[in-house]
């Protein structure tokens, strides 16, 4: 079996897939050299020491750290250092492999040519394996100004309590928006906390900032009209994105492929209060990203199943007609991180193969 095609086996056992496809080659053939396409199917996603990893794959551990360190430098693996020691494991597809290169914001011929074929990739295939079946990578969470305070707000349903959580936090530019340039909404809103945001930072692909920095970039996301996803999970969270309708995979999911399950909505719906809408349209024609919200004889309709509960309509509503309510059937989210794996993988049939690929 060819080199390239061992590897996207390998990266297609993690949840956020890797199906193949004749653009899949193409991409990573651009990534990886066949030598260090070799070395990577000696590895998983947990990382492993170099002397672990190059005595898998026969070769020197001096010539396998210098690949793979330079490999970590153009952040197509993560790395860390432990006790002196560095380690070394696979990165997903998203968040990964498609988003790292971009995050400095710089493009040269190269990433322009990267950055059509993953967007090619999207629609041949990436998009509907990204999306859950049913449990999603993704999810919704509010914009923390739209949630009133008398509704019973779990902490992973406030934004600013998923900040607060966390111990390290990066920001980066948003790879979709550098790729597509659909839209004028500002680049730089990507947060990665912990372990990915060190690694991002260490390599020069993102800067550290502050709670208060990471509080700012909310803000203006909301004024900008950008939605907030983040991991699909109770616990702690790998990153916060600001989504923008027009470039972004995750609300693309919904917005362009139509897919049952691209990401989880919030707990939350919106609902107007029709005896205070002024029938203005802004909620409508402005803010709402996945045309949920209809002027119907000038008053504001939204079709709750439709609705991702993003809260941007309240908080755009100049007479604060539109509030978010509790949904009756709101989504389950995972508790921990390891129960979302569990789940996506059960549900996609990947649970023995990934096992597999874990304990090598």
């Amino acid at each position: 079996m060819d080199v390239y095609e061992r590897l996207r086996e390998i990266l297609d056992a993690h949840p956020t897939g890797a199906p193949r496809s004749p653009v899949f080659e193409k991409i990573v053939r651009m990534l990886f050299t066949p030598e260090e396409a070799e070395i990577l199917t000696h590895m998983n996603f947990s990382p492993k020491p170099v002397e672990a990893i190059a005595a898998a794959a026969e070769v020197p551990v001096e010539k396998a750290d210098r690949m793979l360190s330079a490999l970590a430098d153009r952040v197509l693996v993560f790395s860390r250092e432990k006790d002196g020691k560095r380690s070394y494991g696979l990165l997903p597809t998203i968040p990964g492999l498609f988003e790292f290169p971009f995050m400095r914001g710089e493009m040269t011929p190269d990433l322009e040519k990267l950055g059509e074929l993953w967007e090619d990739y999207h629609r041949d295939g990436l998009g509907e394996s990204f999306a859950g079946n049913p449990t999603p990578v993704a999810r919704v969470v509010p914009v923390e100004k739209s949630v009133a305070a008398p509704l019973r707000v779990h902490p992973y349903e406030e934004v600013r309590k998923i900040i607060d959580s966390v111990d390290f936090i990066s920001l980066g530019q948003c790879a979709c928006r550098v790729t597509l340039k659909r839209c004028d909404k500002p680049t730089e809103t990507c947060l990665f906390f912990d372990a990915p945001a060190r690694f991002l930072v260490e390599k020069k692909y993102a800067r550290r900032i502050t709670r208060e920095e990471a509080y700012a970039v909310l803000e203006r996301a909301e004024e900008e009209g950008l939605v907030h996803t983040s991991t699909n999970t109770a616990d702690k969270v790998g990153f916060i994105c600001n989504c923008c309708r027009c470039c972004c995979i995750i609300l693309r999911g919904m917005t362009e492929l139509k897919l049952p399950h691209p990401f989880s909505p919030s707990g939350f719906r919106a609902a107007v209060k029709a005896d205070d809408c002024i029938g203005c349209g802004v909620c409508a024609d402005d803010r709402c990203p996945v045309d949920a919200i209809n002027m119907k004889e000038d008053l504001a309709v939204v079709e709750a199943g439709t609705c991702i509960g993003c809260g941007l309509c309240v908080t755009a509503c100049p007479v604060e007609a539109i509030a978010l309510v509790r949904r009756d059937d709101g989504p389950e989210i995972p508790a921990t991180t390891r129960e979302m794996l569990g789940k996506l993988l059960t549900e996609k049939g990947k649970l023995e193969k990934f096992t597999k690929i874990m304990k090598s």
